[in-house]
């Protein structure tokens, strides 16, 4: 009886330390079993509710009807899922991220409109210097003699820069305003004596300029006319007094040839 005891137990550890040896080399997972369907209702019927007098009561009938979820008669708050449609109406806080990219956007749209502002003058200063030099060119070849004329520029610009020459020099000794306006009439009547189709264009774009200013247009007509009375009344005593001259010539010629007759 000792000897089978003490062989069990001799049994007993080897087969303890085989198993433990097994467990720690090659573990598996071990998969409780649930219990029978039949044991679960049992269970689940033992329960004791957590309200005593809870009782499970069918619901009345009701005559009126129900509503779907779509339908337009319930409220848009007690739907339990909203609409695609009401999605928008749902407002939430802005974020930092979207008042700091609704800032940004406000820069770029401000440093945006001050570039184009830019753009916009660079351009209107550009295009108003072209017209400018456009304008200044067309001027300067709308002075210019057409060739048919056989009016040469050259030349005639030398005898008008002489004679303002000649009329600075002759008035260098006499008062400032003579000195300041003799040589610009001398100069300007041999323009008109020398080159007169370049001085009836400059002429003619003075005249221009001038209809700008009317006081200094009235100025300019009146004094013209006067000029040109002037010149009229100077031909008509030039004439009346070239005839006076030649009648006293002949009158006196007459009296020589009387006296000469008188004296054969």
């Amino acid at each position: 009886m000792a000897a089978r005891v003490l062989l069990r137990h001799r049994v007993a550890a080897p087969f303890m330390a085989a198993t433990l040896v097994g467990g720690a080399l090659f573990p598996s997972v071990a998969l409780a079993e649930a219990p029978p369907q039949q044991t679960q209702e049992y269970l689940l019927a033992r329960k004791k509710p957590i309200y005593d007098d809870f009782e499970a009561k069918p619901l009345p009938k009701s005559t009126t009807p129900v509503p779907s979820p779509a339908s337009e008669t319930i409220p848009a708050s007690s739907k339990p899922f909203p609409d695609p449609e009401d999605e928008h109406i749902v407002s939430r806080r802005p974020t930092p991220t979207d008042r700091l990219a609704a800032q940004i956007g406000k820069a770029r749209l401000f440093l945006y409109k001050q570039a184009v502002t830019a753009e916009d003058g660079v351009n209107a200063a550009v295009d108003k210097a072209f017209n400018l030099e456009r304008s200044f060119t067309s001027t300067i070849a709308s002075l210019a003699p057409p060739r048919e004329s056989g009016e040469q520029l050259m030349p005639g610009l030398i005898y008008v820069l002489v004679a303002s020459m000649a009329g600075s020099i002759m008035s260098r000794n006499r008062n400032i305003v003579l000195r300041a306006s003799l040589p610009v009439i001398l100069g300007v009547g041999a323009g008109w004596v020398v080159i007169p189709v370049t001085m009836g264009n400059v002429s003619d774009l003075l005249w221009t300029y001038e209809k700008r200013f009317p006081a200094v247009a009235d100025a300019h007509v009146r004094t013209r006319e006067g000029i040109q009375h002037a010149l009229h009344m100077t031909k008509i005593h030039a004439q009346l007094g070239k005839n006076y001259i030649d009648d006293k010539v002949s009158d006196a010629r007459d009296l020589v040839e009387g006296w000469v007759k008188k004296g054969k």
